[in-house]
């Protein structure tokens, strides 16, 4: 069952609720025809209940007799189907129809006076619905004798009749079921067919022939569309930065490299500073393309966290570092700030840029996150500034503004880095209120 495609599901589960809706269907009809038939069958029975009665006759001393021919000819002709008695009880007059000449019927009942019965009776001549309705006759000495008129109907012909409807509504059931299925398993097709090109896609894409996910599809789709797309595309991004990192890599190294294999093939030379040069612009380097290469990128189905909670973190972390300095944090956070990303990135990105503000800050140190826009993160301290000139190199690796500190100049292109990676960018600048440099990171609305 679990094998079973959503095609084959739901056909499989109409399939048994159109039969089970068509079989209570028909048992149901068919229930009604028989009690309509049966109930337009007794209501024949006491009519021609009345027709007796209308036909009874006095006799010589008043008592009720009745003629011997009567007027519906069924009565008078032998096995027609249609049979009458009429019986005084508790012993006395016994008339039959000319309708069971030479049989021996008795579906008379003894009941009280004013009062009917019917009923199915099982009798030679086969399975008939007899109707009684017992009366009472005055004699022309007063005296009152109980008479039960009553009437049956060979039940052959109705059940006939309803083995015939029976098979004709069973029939047309039949024929509505297999046309509604046919017409079911087109409407599935037709409205399965988007999840039929989605998977077509998903073949091409995975052949090489398509990069991600094209056409018009149901509003339905379009979220899981997008979601697969931007899921392709986070992967490819991030392939493409691997490969860029790594070619950046084997490049960045040739140079350290070189100078390096040319010490070794000097004999005798005093080279250890050069070589320490070269192993830390190495390191440099190495630590530079694996975090480059680390960032996750902006995709649909990242979760977001609060910016609000990692910032305490962060603060109450560099205040520990930088405890000498007695740094005074002013942090204003927007409600509901959110970024769609990993923490890791996150964490990487803010730490970068607020060490950055405590080392080359004198004591003061803002930060404002909003959100209208969009997510905005503004860093400022009251230090030296970045002298304009500069603002554009210092996201170069290695390039710093103030070689005084010590560090390695790749936080600032770490950094943009990572905005790159969300779709985000950063723009330097001076700060109006504290005098330093201001830092602002823009991402784009979620």
């Amino acid at each position: 069952m679990s094998n079973l495609s959503i095609r084959q599901r739901l056909l499989l589960a109409a399939t048994l609720v159109l039969g089970a809706f068509l079989g209570l269907t028909g048992l149901s009809l068919d229930k009604a025809f028989r009690s309509a038939t049966v109930e337009a069958l007794e209501a024949r029975l006491l009519s021609n209940v009345y027709a007796l009665l209308a036909a009874a006759e006095e006799g010589s001393e008043g008592q009720l007799t009745m003629p011997r021919v009567l007027t519906d000819p069924r009565f008078n002709r032998p096995e027609s189907g249609l049979y009458a008695q009429v019986i005084q009880y508790p012993e006395g007059y016994n008339w039959h129809s000319g309708s069971s000449l030479g049989q021996a019927l008795s579906f008379s009942r003894d009941i009280p006076p004013g009062e009917s019965e019917s009923g199915r009776y099982q009798l030679a001549v086969g399975d008939v619905m007899g109707f009684n309705f017992a009366v009472v006759w005055e004699d022309f000495n007063g005296q009152e004798l109980k008479y039960v008129l009553s009437v049956a109907e060979d039940m052959q012909p109705i059940q006939e009749q309803i083995a015939t409807y029976r098979d004709t509504l069973f029939l047309w059931l039949g024929g509505a079921a297999l046309l509604l299925l046919l017409v079911q398993g087109w409407v599935l097709s037709w409205g399965l067919r988007p999840l039929r090109e989605v998977e077509e896609a998903l073949t091409e894409i995975e052949s090489g022939r398509s990069e991600k996910l094209q056409g018009r599809y149901p509003k339905e789709l379009n979220r899981l569309t997008s979601n697969i797309n931007s899921l392709i595309q986070h992967a490819q991004a991030r392939q493409q930065r691997y490969r860029d990192s790594l070619g950046d890599l084997a490049h960045s190294l040739k140079t350290p490299l070189a100078i390096l294999q040319g010490v070794a093939d000097q004999p005798g030379s005093h080279s250890e500073q050069t070589v320490r040069e070269q192993v830390e612009r190495m390191n440099q380097i190495v630590s530079h393309q694996l975090q480059r290469a680390a960032a996750s990128g902006r995709h649909l189905l990242t979760q977001s966290l609060e910016v609000g909670p990692l910032l305490e973190r962060l603060v109450r972390s560099l205040d520990k570092v930088y405890l000498e300095k007695g740094i005074e944090w002013q942090t204003s956070v927007a409600p509901e700030s959110r970024f769609y990303g990993e923490e890791g990135d996150l964490m990487e990105l803010l730490g970068n840029l607020t060490e950055n503000a405590c080392k080359y800050g004198r004591s003061r140190v803002r930060v404002t996150v909003s959100t209208e826009p969009a997510l905005s993160i503004r860093i400022e301290d009251d230090g030296e500034g970045i002298p304009r000139h500069l603002q554009q190199s210092v996201f170069q690796r290695g390039n710093r503004a103030d070689t005084r500190q010590p560090g390695q100049g790749i936080g600032l292109a770490v950094a943009l880095d990572i905005a790159q990676a969300y779709g985000g960018e950063i723009k330097l600048g001076k700060s109006a209120d504290l005098g330093g440099a201001a830092v602002e990171i823009r991402f784009p609305e979620s």
